[in-house]
């Protein structure tokens, strides 16, 4: 809790002196160039397929750290994502960043079942079981912070949202700043991070 607690501290340090700043890229030209994304991301930024992530009005920067630590492979990996992502250059990912981050993201709905206990996560955390609230990073509205880098969740996939916290949990995925998210979601059961992936996806 404490290692999260001064992640969290810098970040929002890093934030307000505006040092995570990116550089802003060209829409028009992300847009021509978002034709080989288009398959698994859709025209537009959102995914048809719900275990691929939808990216229209994710933040600019996020997206681009994540295109950087794909081409990297050190800390994200991904089969598909690889050969994808190879040939960019930094300039490209501003581009397609800049035309990911200009598109409108689609509203979904939190599954009935499971938003109870998705909201009281997302809201309180668990802490008995040392679980950080998802809104002191992600906001009351799932929107993020671009400043600090932290991704919005609002209308997100709820089985992406899902897959990366597991990847997270398991040490699959490792591209958090600090550890921060490994650390948040550590003792998370599989039924709980089910349920604030579905609560997260109907925030708006």
């Amino acid at each position: 809790m404490n290692r999260w607690l001064t992640t969290v501290s810098i970040s929002l340090v890093l934030a307000a002196s505006g040092s995570t700043a990116w550089a802003v890229g060209d829409a028009e030209a992300g847009k021509t160039k978002s034709a080989t994304c288009m398959a698994c991301h859709g025209a537009d930024g959102n995914s048809p397929n719900p275990i691929w992530p939808s990216l229209a009005g994710q933040h600019a920067g996020y997206l681009k750290k994540q295109m950087l630590d794909y081409q990297s492979g050190e800390q994200r990996s991904n089969a598909l994502m690889a050969p994808m992502i190879a040939a960019l250059s930094e300039e490209d990912m501003d581009d397609l960043a800049a035309f990911y981050t200009s598109q409108k993201k689609k509203e979904a709905t939190a599954d009935p079942e499971l938003v109870a206990l998705g909201e009281r996560i997302y809201r309180a955390g668990i802490p008995e079981k040392e679980i950080s609230a998802c809104i002191a990073c992600h906001g009351p509205s799932g929107m993020g912070n671009p400043l600090a880098n932290f991704p919005r969740l609002s209308g997100q996939h709820a089985a992406y949202s899902a897959l990366t916290i597991k990847e997270f949990r398991d040490g699959v995925r490792r591209n958090d700043l600090g550890g921060m998210m490994q650390d948040a979601v550590a003792r998370m059961t599989n039924e709980e991070i089910e349920a604030v992936a579905a609560y997260s996806q109907g925030l708006r």
